[in-house]
């Protein structure tokens, strides 16, 4: 691989993505998506700014293990008037546990006056201070030079000033940053050559926001004039009308460039799943126009291009839809549903022959559970337990007979005013009917200590299970408080992370069937044998 043709990717999705409007991850999301990411194959994952909220300090203590990509924290220059060694904000980042650090300063002479107070050179000094202190304990130490094109526009001299400060650092990466987001790409691509012919011996980056919709645009524009690193995120997500794209930016360099992402074609078709995977994670509808990975991606509705794309593909799709992991979709045709789902069987090692009648009855089980409300693409338990018993069994390790809970709000002996829920279920093990009772910090958690209460003395296994996380959707905003819901519950246990559905118009009805598909799954993936 050429090291002129290789582009780095930065994903900043846990720290920009984070600044996004209505967007609050915990810290199960930000070890989901950072793993994701990996898988992935990109380069540096930025986890947050240590210190700065309580989730981003709980993530930081407990970093998730990342196999390919760095691990990134964020922060800023030092303070004026303090010494690199004794700054609390460059300490955060250097006790954090992370391969590299990336932090931000001000080049744009106009901010320097207005936000820091400071002189142009103390500027200068807090820069180049800052990166030398991170490189005595970070493999990497990166500089993000906010407002950088404003600040080239209004000062050029003094703007790369600063991108020579921190090169004199020893910062491994000048991180171009179109703050503002109101850059286009004709200037981009100036202002980066520019940059590429006055430091020469730098390593640029491109940090785009996309209040102009020209973020990927940018970045693309900043590679051609020799930025070798693109930071963006998962979906656009960012603060005021998003940041560059990494998705898009992903499948355009790999499929339309001979520029090398270090992604290979096996991970590039984890692109549309992890798209996916964000979406679920902040609770909200994918958006079926997105490039390369939305539902109407490559979706055709009959007449001539359906003709024209049956003879020949390449007629109305720019890449094959498989390799982003995405699938054709035809509305008079449901090869391509048929078609995933194999695929998707193969990756939980099920081997079915593709003309067996039962993939057939799965196909059409999955596209009624879809079109009810059911979302299998992150939900990938719940749908592996589907898939086996239409196919074949899963072993019935109990049977629900019923389930009653109960809410009851009211004022304590010390005249607070608490709510306390409690749940009995009924179960049947090997024919004999078990009733348990137990109160939980809601009707969920109820219903999990009640249920796991008759399960753990057959079942041990299940005292390593945990619930993680829990979401609910409305599905039918329409219909008020009949609304249909449907919840998604990530639990974790020594088998790792695995999340499932359930659907219904009753909330608690639609919890019980996403917890009892992850008790089952535990139990299956354990290979434990039904008490007999």
């Amino acid at each position: 691989m050429s090291d002129d043709k290789r582009i780095y990717l930065f994903d900043s999705t846990l720290r920009d993505g984070a600044q996004t409007n209505g967007v609050d991850f915990t810290v199960s999301d930000k070890i989901a998506i950072a793993q994701g990411l990996d898988r992935l194959g990109v380069d540096y994952v930025e986890g947050g700014w240590p210190g700065a909220n309580p989730t981003d300090n709980a993530f930081f203590a407990e970093p998730p293990e990342l196999k390919h990509a760095s691990f990134v924290a964020f922060g800023m220059t030092r303070r004026s008037g303090r010494s690199a060694a004794n700054d609390p904000g460059l300490s955060a980042l250097v006790n954090a546990q992370t391969d590299a650090a990336c932090i931000v300063g001000k080049t744009w002479d106009f901010h320097v006056e207005l936000a820091l107070g400071v002189s142009n050179e103390e500027n200068l000094d807090m820069i180049r201070d800052s990166i030398a202190h991170l490189n005595t304990c970070k493999a990497e130490a990166m500089f993000d030079a906010e407002h950088f094109f404003d600040g080239f526009k209004s000062n050029r001299d003094y703007a790369l000033a600063c991108l020579k400060a921190a090169q004199e650092g020893g910062a491994s990466w000048l991180v171009l940053c179109d703050t503002n987001g109101g850059t286009l790409p004709h200037e981009v691509e100036e202002i980066v050559g520019e940059v590429r012919r006055e430091l020469p011996d730098s390593h640029l980056a491109i940090h785009a926001h996309n209040d102009t919709e020209n973020a990927v645009a940018n970045s693309l524009a900043a590679v051609r004039a020799g930025a070798r690193q693109i930071q963006g995120t998962l979906n656009g997500l960012g603060e005021r009308c998003g940041n560059a794209n990494l998705v898009s930016l992903i499948g355009s360099l790999s499929l339309k460039t001979d520029f090398e992402t270090g992604i290979s074609d096996t991970q590039l078709t984890q692109l549309k799943p992890i798209s996916r995977l964000l979406d679920e994670r902040l609770n909200r509808t994918s958006q079926r126009s997105a490039a390369y990975v939305g539902d109407n991606a490559f979706a055709h509705k009959g007449g001539l291009h359906v003709s024209a794309v049956e003879k020949d593909p390449r007629t109305y799709e720019h890449v094959e839809p498989a390799r982003v992991g995405n699938v054709r979709h035809i509305v008079v045709s449901d090869q391509a549903g048929r078609a995933n789902i194999l695929s998707r069987l193969k990756e939980f090692g099920i081997e079915v022959d593709p003309k067996d009648e039962k993939v057939n009855r799965l196909v059409d089980e999955i596209k009624q559970r879809e079109f009810n409300g059911y979302a299998y693409d992150t939900a990938e338990a719940s749908f592996e337990l589907l898939a086996r018993r239409t196919l074949g069994s899963v072993p019935e390790y109990y049977t629900l007979q019923r389930f009653r809970v109960m809410d009851d709000r009211r004022w304590n002996a010390r005249g607070e005013l608490v709510t306390e829920s409690e749940a009995t279920i009924n179960l049947a093990i090997n024919g004999e009917g078990t009733m348990t009772v137990a109160e939980g910090n809601g009707p969920v958690d109820a219903l999990d200590r009640a249920l796991r209460k008759s399960l753990l003395p057959i079942y041990p296994i299940l005292e390593t299970m945990r619930l993680l996380d829990y979401k609910v959707r409305i599905l039918t905003p329409q219909d008020g408080t009949g609304a249909i819901t449907r919840v998604m519950i990530e639990s974790g246990g020594r088998t790792g992370r695995w999340i499932t559905v359930g659907v219904s118009a009753n909330i608690i009805d639609a919890s019980f069937n996403a917890l009892s598909d992850a008790i089952t799954w535990k139990l299956f993936r354990n290979n434990q044998t039904p008490v007999t």
